[in-house]
């Protein structure tokens, strides 16, 4: 059943897609870690060179915003405070567009299943 392993394999990359999505949108204002710094945007990447697709997490390398506030905790010397390197509205797009794919994934599954079905009757 080449092809509902095909689509299951699209729904799983997209869930991926969908849940790093979402750890940015709930860090977007994390200015501590347990690393000490600011939250780094992670960005999930799908690499199909092996046959099966294997989705991977790297950290965006861009730098955050610096924002004035010196009675902020995270506050550097000269009260600026450095905020994540997330973009709330980018993440918005992205996740509508996870969305999107991961339901096309799961309408071409819910396809390849009735079809199966319908060859089982013949």
């Amino acid at each position: 059943m080449p092809s509902l392993a095909t689509s299951a394999q699209g729904m799983a990359t997209q869930q991926k897609f969908i849940e790093v999505i979402a750890a940015n949108i709930a860090n977007a204002q994390t200015t501590r870690t347990a690393d000490g710094g600011p939250y780094r945007r992670q960005i999930a990447v799908a690499d199909a060179s092996a046959g099966a697709t294997q989705t991977q997490v790297e950290s965006d390398p861009n730098p955050g915003r610096l924002v004035y506030d010196p009675g902020h905790p995270d506050a550097n010397t000269d009260g600026f405070v450095q905020y994540p390197n997330v973009d709330t509205n980018t993440e918005i797009v992205d996740l509508m567009i996870a969305r999107r794919m991961h339901e096309a994934n799961a309408t071409v599954f819910q396809a390849a299943k009735s079809m199966l079905r319908r060859a089982l009757e013949i």
